[in-house]
């Protein structure tokens, strides 16, 4: 049986894994101060940017369980496929659609920001950059392992 990912491609693989270990750190960032009590200055830019109000408000949380929570989840399982899993067929493909839906989902969050909360969060900002190349990255993967077989 053919590896799933060779050459050119386990190279992109270990890039995901390295954007997939800085979004877990985001995340966790993110989660400590969503679980934070005191007020923090590194994000509170003027009127526009503020972690405080984005992490601390009723979209912070979905069924109890913090977004940034889910997340780290998330980058996790990301960082699993792209590292122990690579070497597996569907593992392209699993990647490609876990990216996906966590770029659904920061967009949607991102959305949630701009329209409902009226303020920006860097760490939110940072989170999507990183799930965004991550997608790119994961398509880039699972294309050129369905056009090599």
């Amino acid at each position: 049986m053919r590896a799933a990912v060779s050459g050119w491609s386990k190279s992109l693989m270990w890039g995901v894994a390295v954007l997939a270990v800085c979004g877990v750190v985001v995340s966790s960032v993110s989660l400590q101060h969503h679980y934070a009590t005191s007020k923090t200055a590194f994000c509170d830019i003027g009127e526009t940017f503020n972690c405080d109000i984005v992490n601390r408000s009723e979209y912070s949380s979905i069924l109890g369980i913090p977004v940034a929570l889910i997340g780290m989840l998330g980058y996790a399982g990301l960082a699993g496929l792209a590292t122990v899993y690579r070497d597996r067929r569907e593992t392209p493909r699993l990647l490609f659609g876990g990216a996906l839906m966590g770029l659904a989902f920061a967009l949607y969050l991102t959305y949630v920001e701009e329209n409902t909360l009226g303020v920006w969060c860097i760490l939110c900002l940072s989170s999507l950059t990183l799930i965004a190349l991550t997608t790119v990255l994961s398509g880039l993967i699972w294309w050129r392992c369905e056009n090599s077989r």
